[in-house]
């Protein structure tokens, strides 16, 4: 995949002292099904990410990721770089 092969190096997308779980929230423009199964496989290649779901019901098409370790710049760029809109929620 273009474009992601910067998303593999070490550095801010990382927080390395975090070792406990965090939910991350998003607002997506991951609006049906079809298009969650676009993202499922780049979301399931990432170690740091234990567990995720998106709420299509939801106005925000809202995606919480359970993860350790992982700042949200980098799920954001990597669904931004897969041509979706991903941005972190306040909650």
């Amino acid at each position: 995949m273009p474009g992601l092969s910067n998303l593999a190096r070490p550095g801010s997308y990382w927080n390395t002292a975090q070792n406990t779980m965090e939910i991350l929230v998003f607002r997506t423009n991951v609006s049906s099904k079809r298009k969650v199964s676009k993202v499922r496989p780049l979301l399931t290649s990432v170690a740091a990410i234990k567990q995720w779901n998106f709420d299509l019901e939801d106005c925000d098409n809202v995606l919480r990721i359970e993860t350790i370790g992982l700042r949200p710049a980098y799920v954001e760029t990597l669904l931004q770089n897969a041509g979706f809109d991903c941005r972190e929620m306040d909650y």
